[in-house]
């Protein structure tokens, strides 16, 4: 069974009941990731913000280098 986070009404839903369309995250594998879901959603935001940041002021041209030799996929989060 799947558990979703519904973020208009602040509750986990599951399979059965979930609500359709934008307002819902998931699929998540426990009900408490489901609830962990919008505190997971802002620490990805803000890691991605740092990291967009970063990569801006090691002086990228427009901030986006056309090639980054120390680039490594293996480093970012699910």
């Amino acid at each position: 069974m799947s558990f979703w986070y519904n973020v208009d009404s602040g509750k986990v839903e599951t399979d059965e009941n979930r609500g359709r369309g934008e307002q819902v995250l998931g699929p998540y594998a426990t009900e408490a990731d489901a609830q962990a879901a919008l505190d997971k959603a802002h620490a990805n935001t803000e890691k991605w913000d740092s990291d967009d940041r970063a990569w801006q002021e090691k002086g990228a041209a427009g901030g986006r280098p056309s090639s980054s030799p120390d680039w490594n996929d293996e480093d970012l989060d699910d």
